[in-house]
């Protein structure tokens, strides 16, 4: 048999999405499809939370202002925040076209963007293996083998984390980047002196590889911080398969590099390349650098897969993904920039990943793989109980009682009083962070943006608190509401009512009451 079909049948058998016969599921097929509907579910039993209300504000001053959108959450111009890439206008245009408010979109994008993920996921692993069960475990390994700690935040894929983050558009820039890597891996091989190979995963050509840069590039602008990651994996891949750099194969990879610098610099809403340097998040991230051991240490079980894999080539796509993707969140430590510890979902996708191939191999297994397998089904039971059981366990059905997603307030029986773009000053954590999705803004926004100077956002959130100081003054509180255009005060039951403020409604919930103020 010629090495042609040799090739060309090994690569088959690499997608994810062909299981062989027709009509006859594949493994991870049945299992991603089961978990799909089991996440999508317990997605949206949750009430939307946290960063939520910022990504349903980002559609909302689309809706309003498709070119020009305003600030995120203040009556500011929002010119150069990165919040409104290339996903986020789609969204915007999408509520434009349907009537969804923000809130609406945000909440059925989850589900769009766990398919994007589930079938990356199979993707990338078939190109690391052609065992059909690999991506079943892969699947199981990323959403358990964190750490103990509850960590609810952007970029973290376990389980309970996606209850709340899955319509982020960081969720989605993941997803695109397994299915970026898998592609780049499909042509990295092809690329390999001793294969020659034009097959169904190709991308044919040139601009094959002009349409993979331009993805790396959407994917930068989705999310920079994975885009970084998405980066640096390639690098990883490429360098792995690659054994000679004849010219042909540079000029196609420079092809590939320049269609994703000249998507990203040519995006007409935000700079990317400011990013680089930007700090104004980075206070913010510190505590994810402080709790990484407790957030990830049950990853560290596939380590050792990672070690036979490098012990029969240090060149191992996963082995040098891991290590360049730990220098990447290491950078971000040693330089103070702690918004790259959002990247560390690329340092333990690999060991997940090997992990999941090692347990895959044909039996009989050796005593060593016997024991890995054992500590791995005990990390993820521990992962499990500690930590996501209540993302899929509903509490009405839970004889332990296992931690439960968090549950915010909604405010719509605020927005409905408050009209699009008018201001708010609030005592409220929630409140804070969930009232611009429904369109007003805010006098002091509760998060760092490009888009406005960290240190006017400083001072905005130093008149707010002294507003809202028990001593402030009548003339003090009114110096405020005209400098920002204050409408309304949303305050928590501990928070006296000023005396000029009269109050429109109250939440029977959470006892929170909205008052007027000015004019």
């Amino acid at each position: 048999m010629s090495a042609s079909v040799l090739v060309r049948r090994t690569v088959r058998g690499a997608t994810a999405l062909r299981g062989g016969r027709v009509g006859r599921l594949t493994p991870y097929q049945f299992f991603g499809a089961l978990f799909w509907l089991v996440m999508t579910l317990a997605y949206w039993r949750v009430p939307l939370c946290c960063d939520a209300g910022l990504h349903a504000a980002v559609v909302e001053r689309l809706r309003a202002d498709l070119l020009h959108p305003a600030h995120t959450m203040a009556d500011l111009p929002g010119e150069g925040s990165p919040y409104y890439g290339p996903y986020a206008v789609a969204q915007g245009v999408l509520a434009r076209l349907t009537g969804l408010s923000g809130w609406g979109v945000v909440k059925l994008a989850g589900p769009v963007h766990l398919l994007v993920l589930l079938t990356g996921l199979g993707r990338f692993v078939r190109t690391l293996t052609p065992r059909p069960w690999a991506p079943v475990p892969a699947l199981l390994f990323m959403t358990l083998l964190w750490g103990t700690a509850r960590i609810l935040w952007s970029g973290r894929l376990g389980l309970m984390p996606m209850t709340t983050n899955l319509g982020y558009p960081s969720t989605l820039a993941i997803g695109l980047t397994l299915w970026a890597w898998a592609w780049t891996a499909t042509r990295a091989r092809e690329d390999a002196p001793a294969v020659r190979f034009v097959g169904p995963n190709g991308l044919g050509g040139r601009p094959g590889y002009a349409g993979l840069g331009s993805l790396y590039g959407l994917i930068l602008l989705t999310h920079s911080v994975t885009g970084a990651s998405a980066l640096i994996g390639a690098v990883a891949i490429v360098a792995s398969r690659q054994r000679g750099w004849r010219r042909p194969v540079v000029a196609r990879w420079a092809l590939a590099v320049a269609a994703c610098g000249a998507v990203a610099v040519s995006w007409p809403y935000y700079d990317v390349l400011a990013l680089v340097g930007d700090s104004g998040m980075d206070g913010t991230h510190r505590q994810l650098y402080e709790e990484m051991v407790a957030d990830s240490w049950l990853a560290l079980l596939g380590v050792p897969a990672l070690w036979v894999r490098a012990r029969r080539s240090v060149r191992d796509p996963l082995v040098l993904m891991f290590l360049l993707e730990c220098s990447l969140v290491g950078y971000g430590w040693v330089s103070g920039h702690h918004t790259y510890a959002m990247a560390l979902w690329a340092v333990l996708v690999p060991p997940q990943c090997a992990l999941a191939v090692e347990l895959t191999a044909p039996r009989p297994w050796r005593r060593a793989r016997k024991v890995l397998g054992g500590a791995a089904a005990a990390g993820a039971c521990a992962g499990f109980v500690t930590v996501h059981a209540g993302a899929v366990v509903p509490r009405s059905v839970d004889p332990v009682g296992f931690a439960q997603p968090a549950r915010w307030p909604a405010y719509d029986w605020a927005a409905r009083h408050i009209g699009p773009g008018e201001v708010v000053i609030t005592d409220g954590y929630p409140a804070g962070h969930s009232l611009a999705g429904y369109g007003p803004n805010l006098a002091a926004p509760v998060r760092p943006d490009p888009a406005l100077d960290e240190r006017e956002r400083e001072r905005r959130a130093a008149d707010v608190r002294a507003y809202l100081a028990p001593g402030s003054t009548r003339a003090g509180r009114a110096a405020v509401v005209r400098r920002y255009h204050v409408r309304w005060l949303l305050l928590t039951r501990w928070h006296p009512v000023p005396e000029e403020a009269v109050v429109v409604a109250w939440s029977r919930e959470t006892g929170e009451v909205l008052a007027r103020v000015g004019g």
